[in-house]
């Protein structure tokens, strides 16, 4: 196979001036179906009973695990960069 046909085609994102500002978000939920996943990303004030969602995610099965491995690869990448990442005394992720 020719190298140029295994490159993959770059793409190219649009989007409007609101969704480029972005959302914050330190605190999300995952729910899941026999075809799909959920991924409601919300913002969670201190000492606040309730948390506003920002965005929510669907996602197929597949886009999710290989959404899990980006996210390892670039957070390996960071911490090479910049040092382990603490993320408290919790072991285990909080599950809903």
């Amino acid at each position: 196979m020719p190298e140029e046909a295994k490159k993959t085609p770059k793409i190219q994102l649009q989007m409007d001036d609101d969704t480029a500002q972005g959302r914050y978000a330190n605190l999300v939920l995952i729910n899941h179906t026999d075809s799909e996943f959920l991924l409601d990303f919300a913002f969670l004030q201190p000492s606040a009973p309730r948390a506003k969602v920002c965005a929510r995610i669907i996602s197929s099965p597949r886009h999710t695990k290989r959404l899990l491995r980006a996210l390892q690869k670039n957070i390996d990448r960071f911490e090479e960069r910049f040092g382990p990442i603490d993320i408290g005394d919790d072991e285990e992720p909080i599950v809903h």
